[in-house]
């Protein structure tokens, strides 16, 4: 972790009976309007991600050594990673309490 980033580091992406490693960057914030704690980041290029996304919105279950949490897979940016976007509970600790 550093001061940019909630997380960075190893993953898996399970989808669809598959599970694929990668490496995540993964950042949050507590969203006051609607009382969520709303995460996001990239997943970094990798083949069997662009086959399992196929450029498309795809539901997943990011796990990281912290825990894990649903997800949606998005977007690919032009370097081919995908944006990782969740609410609520994220993968990676936080210093403070949030509900499930």
């Amino acid at each position: 972790m550093s001061d940019e980033h909630d997380y960075q580091g190893p993953a898996t992406i399970r989808a669809e009976d598959r599970e694929l490693s990668t490496e995540v960057v993964l950042r949050g914030f507590f969203q006051p309007i609607d009382g969520k704690y709303r995460w996001y980041g990239r997943a970094a290029a990798d083949e069997a991600i662009d086959e399992l996304a196929a450029g498309r919105k795809t539901a997943v279950l990011l796990r990281t050594s912290d825990g894990e949490a649903p997800a949606t897979l998005s977007e690919p940016d032009p370097w081919g990673r995908y944006r990782i976007t969740g609410t609520g509970k994220p993968p990676f600790a936080v210093d403070f309490p949030l509900q499930d």
